[in-house]
């Protein structure tokens, strides 16, 4: 058992890097890819902990990409350094975030709602703050219940604090990538909300712009759609990877480590036949040490 898409409290996971390392040994995971939101800061002790677990550790990273529909999220797996064209994008996302969660406080605050940007940082200790923060310091301070109360009701696309988030241009992501000596991956396509009679010529123009794989398997497509963007990826000559997109314990019910679509455990073959000997055809052996 594997798992190719997996966060930390480096992003927006509850478990830190070396706990969410440990929480896989338990689980008797393989091979784990860490793949936070636009930050590489939980690698290096992810990698430590993966050392003395025994596992096999995947750097990775998850990018926002400016996109017209829906969502278009790039995972970059097998990441051996931060090269300056990645440091770049990271720093351009950071400063979109930052100016994002302050829109966010004040549309807060129109809702009579007192947070500010230093109670956030202060609270969580993570470089890249977003709306899961935000929406665990409103459950901390009894204005919602749960978490997914105050997507609903304030941070949901259409809802009155919600601000689109800045992306990175995917052929800058892509370029970001490849340059730190990882794989450029699409994660959870049909997050793009592209229909099925359009999505194999949008994946095609991805492809060309230089993404080598999709995560076909992911808790957020059923079995069926999962298997037929795996045989897509395969007919277009890309790597199909798969994930659980797990955030922690308490996060997302339907997302458990090690687990993708249908609640199937992830197969070691995502591994050992689809991503394993593309990063061998790059780096010419099997060596996954990364470097900050």
């Amino acid at each position: 058992m594997i798992d190719l898409h997996s966060h930390s409290t480096a992003s927006d996971g509850t478990f830190t890097p070396r706990e969410l390392v440990k929480y896989a040994a338990e689980k008797k995971l393989k091979v784990l890819a860490l793949t936070d939101h636009d930050t590489t800061d939980g690698l290096m002790e992810a990698q430590q902990e993966a050392k003395v677990q025994g596992i096999t550790f995947v750097p990775g990273i998850e990018i926002n990409i400016a996109w017209p529909t829906g969502e278009f999220h790039l995972l970059g797996l097998g990441l051996k350094k931060v090269s300056q064209e990645l440091k770049d994008t990271i720093e351009f996302l950071k400063d979109g975030r930052i100016q994002r969660n302050v829109q966010m406080i004040e549309k807060l605050r129109q809702e009579g709602i007192d947070i500010t940007l230093e109670e956030l940082q202060q609270r969580f200790n993570a470089n890249t703050l977003g709306r899961p923060h935000f929406a665990q310091l409103l459950v901390e301070k009894g204005i919602v219940k749960v978490r997914q109360q105050a997507f609903d009701q304030f941070f949901a696309k259409g809802r009155p604090c919600f601000v689109d988030r800045e992306g990175a241009s995917l052929t800058d992501a892509v370029k970001a990538i490849k340059s730190s000596g990882g794989i450029p991956v699409q994660a959870h396509p049909l997050s793009m909300y592209v229909s099925w009679g359009k999505l194999e010529d949008k994946i095609i123009e991805i492809q060309q712009s230089g993404v080598q794989g999709l995560e076909a398997w992911h808790p957020g497509a059923r079995v069926a759609e999962a298997e037929r963007l795996e045989e897509m990826a395969h007919k277009l000559g890309m790597i199909a990877t798969a994930g659980s997109d797990f955030h922690g314990v308490k996060v997302r019910a339907d997302r458990h480590i090690g687990e993708t679509s249908g609640a199937k455990k992830i197969d070691d073959r995502f591994w050992e036949e689809e991503l394993k000997p593309a990063l061998l055809r790059i780096h010419g052996d099997d060596d996954l040490t990364f470097t900050d």
